[in-house]
């Protein structure tokens, strides 16, 4: 990390050195190191993936973009809870029960992009937004809560910017506090891009409906990818 970035330790300790000279008795957490992982934090936020080509879907199929952006957010608040409570490296630590997420979550990001596939229309100029925020809402959800690269976020990223020795925070608060950052960059940007396709492709639906069908194939790949990924680590071992 330190390579990628080579300029953000020197900047952490500067906004940390900063912050505790103005409250030096105030509970904190060093405002370098979170300016750090807000940093890389949206790198990764703004790389496409399943969580954009749901929420493209979702808005260029007359969805709505705030129930679905709402619902990933929602399966981020899960994996914030499980690493506060320290399940996700028990998780982590399970090969059987990461398999299991790996396989329900692959298996319904593709079932759910086959499904956009077969149906990718998207609504005509000045037709109405379709509700069903519920149902939207809980496959946003299930889409990110079972997303075993949601989990890797947690269990590879964040750690590498908590702070155990001479902190002012417990490091469960510091994790909580990392969770809750990547759920606001997640609804910003996830927000920007729902909105934004809709705007832009709402009047074009021969436009949308390719768009939409790129977002379906785009969450078949990914739950594909990801289980080749869990069948290749599965016979590894049984190869040697």
């Amino acid at each position: 990390m330190g390579q990628i970035f080579p300029h953000i330790g020197p900047m952490r300790e500067n906004f940390g050195n900063t912050f505790e000279a103005i409250a030096p008795n105030v509970p904190h957490m060093n405002s370098g190191t979170l300016i750090s992982f807000l940093a890389v934090d949206l790198l990764l936020v703004c790389v496409p993936g399943a969580d954009w080509a749901y929420v493209i879907a979702a808005g260029l199929r007359g969805r709505s973009v705030g129930a679905a952006v709402a619902g990933l957010v929602a399966g981020y608040a899960l994996h914030t809870v499980l690493a506060v409570a320290g399940l996700a490296v028990l998780v982590a630590g399970s090969p059987g029960l990461l398999t299991a997420l790996t396989v329900a979550g692959a298996g319904y990001l593709v079932w759910l992009g086959w499904g956009v596939l077969r149906r990718p229309g998207a609504p005509q100029a000045g037709e109405a937004v379709a509700s069903g925020g519920a149902r939207v809402f809980l496959r946003g959800a299930t889409i990110s809560g079972l997303n075993p690269k949601g989990l890797l976020l947690y269990l590879s990223v964040l750690p590498q910017f908590l702070s155990v020795a001479g902190a002012h925070l417990p490091v469960a608060a510091q994790t909580a506090a990392m969770g809750l950052l990547h759920m606001v960059c997640c609804a910003a940007v996830y927000l920007a891009v729902g909105v934004g396709a809709r705007a832009v492709l709402h009047a074009r639906p021969v436009a949308a409906r390719a768009v939409t069908r790129t977002s379906g194939a785009a969450m078949l790949g990914i739950g594909a990818v990801l289980l080749v990924e869990r069948l290749a680590t599965l016979q590894g071992p049984a190869a040697l």
